[in-house]
């Protein structure tokens, strides 16, 4: 029996060429008017990369606790010190001559503690090292918020706050989309994307977005669907390669020629059109993606170390894949410490500073250490005040404000950054339960730091950097008006 067109099609392109067709360019199906411009063939575009600029978020999901990652290391009177913190962290507390010091000028030039695990490890340095040379910068106390919210804001009804607070779900989607007045169905990833393919990858062979970590709230927008692919186990050869057209014994090259035949067919409807050139591009970018070659440096064998592999996989091929932007996800779980935090945390720190300094000096090697900048993103952080009692099962809750790492060439690195808001005119919070800068009242207070930084305004500052024009902030960040500073000044 003679299949039709549409079965030949369904079956050929759904099966052999599914992975290549559903996510690769589908941007293009957005709008009609955008599919009508990507059928052309002709005009001068911009090679791949020139001008090159790269966002990598590396998302800690399950809520990793900020309060043991950046830690006061000094003793002053404050009321932020190192005794501060260890009287109220108790059998959670890290002692002050494991931390991994740091200067921060902002602070006065007082001297604040990266976890332990930040540091040397099995693979490499670690990133506590890059903070003197310049290239980590710490945002403090950031988290979801509508606009400016202090403690007395909180108990007015009339004051707008995030919806559900500390939910897992929420707040995550409150942090890829940027907006915590109401259920959003883009990311903010995805927005960005939506503003900038047309003018900065315009034949680009792949999206401008890509996850790491499979579907993701981040990367979705309203005409960008990204690229998802698996980690480093997959080489970037077999990532889009199309399967079933090259066994002769099923008839498989004779099955490439015709579906290569078949995309010229009814091109003058502007979706069949479109639909072909998406596949066409699709075919360039696995042919692209065949050509050897891969990373120099050593990156550990774990599940955030072979995400970052490969993301510096695809950088390293971005001029034959014809982009000059790219946004990438990656994703650590299992931060979510309600017990045994100790010995968890610092097992997933270990893994992510690892990975973390790897990525770094690979794309230090491929020249393009000033092109692309990594930052992080949680769920929120945790509570300052233990959950549960003795040492190997103690843990802590959800909490809300939480301390950010930004790291690459651009960033005005070795130093905090944040809103001078919380009440000891820093960004840093004080560590006072029930106190100005906690969420909690009374005797049950337990230390959930108001965010006195938004993260639209952090989010903005690296739009900013990648791009994104001043006119279409609000756009892509439509809480952004709400906050009297929109640049938060650590990318240069």
């Amino acid at each position: 029996m003679n299949e039709s067109r549409r079965e030949f099609l369904r079956k050929s392109g759904g099966c052999a060429l599914g992975m290549v067709t559903l996510a690769t360019q589908m941007q293009h199906f957005g709008l009609m008017s955008a599919l009508a411009q990507k059928t052309g063939k002709g005009g001068n575009s911009p090679q791949g990369g020139e001008n090159y600029k790269a966002l990598v978020l590396v998302f800690m999901s399950g809520g990793t606790d900020g309060n043991n990652m950046v830690v006061p290391n000094h003793n002053d009177a404050t009321l932020s010190n190192y005794t501060a913190y260890a009287n109220l962290r108790s059998n959670l507390a890290i002692a002050q001559g494991s931390l991994l010091p740091i200067s921060v000028p902002r602070m006065g030039n007082l001297t604040y503690g990266l976890h332990p695990s930040l540091g040397p490890g099995t693979t490499n340095n670690g990133i506590h090292e890059l903070w003197a040379q310049q290239r980590l910068a710490i945002v403090t106390n950031v988290g979801t918020l509508v606009r400016p919210t202090t403690k007395a804001q909180m108990t007015q009804s009339s004051h707008p706050k995030p919806y559900q607070l500390y939910s897992h779900s929420d707040q995550v989607a409150q942090y890829q989309t940027s907006i915590s007045n109401t259920q959003a169905f883009t990311g903010w990833g995805g927005r960005v994307s939506d503003k900038l393919t047309a003018s900065s990858n315009p034949n680009g062979l792949i999206p401008m977005v890509t996850s790491i970590a499979g579907s993701q709230l981040f990367t979705s927008g309203q005409a960008t669907l990204p690229m998802a692919i698996n980690d480093s186990n997959t080489s970037l050869a077999n990532v889009l390669n199309p399967s079933g057209f090259t066994n002769s014994s099923n008839g498989g090259p004779a099955r490439l020629t015709a579906f290569n035949d078949l995309r010229d067919i009814d091109l003058q409807s502007n979706f069949v059109a479109a639909a072909s050139h998406v596949t066409e591009l699709a075919m360039q970018a696995n042919a692209a993606l065949q050509s050897p070659g891969d990373t120099t440096v050593t990156f550990p064998n774990t599940s955030i170390g072979r995400q970052l592999r490969q993301v510096a996989r695809l950088i390293k091929r971005r001029t034959e894949l014809n982009v000059n932007r790219q946004i990438f996800y990656c994703q650590i779980g299992g931060f979510d410490t309600h017990t045994n935090q100790i010995n968890n945390q610092a097992n997933l720190l270990g893994q992510l500073g690892q990975a973390v300094r790897s990525f770094y000096d690979e794309i230090s090697t491929q020249g393009a250490i000033n092109d692309v900048t990594l930052f992080t993103l949680s769920d929120f952080s945790r509570t300052m005040n233990p959950a549960g009692a003795g040492t190997a099962s103690v843990g802590s809750d959800h909490a809300w404000g939480n301390h950010m790492f930004v790291l690459g060439g651009a960033v005005a690195g070795g130093n905090f950054y944040g809103m001078n808001t919380a009440t000891n005119g820093t960004p840093y919070p004080q560590l006072v339960l029930a106190g100005q800068d906690d969420a909690d009242n009374g005797s049950n207070a337990r230390g959930r730091w108001i965010p006195t930084t938004s993260v639209e305004q952090y989010a903005a500052t690296l739009a900013r950097w990648f791009g994104l024009a001043e006119a279409d902030m609000a756009s892509v960040f439509p809480n952004l008006p709400n906050f009297p500073t929109t640049d938060l000044g650590f990318m240069t």
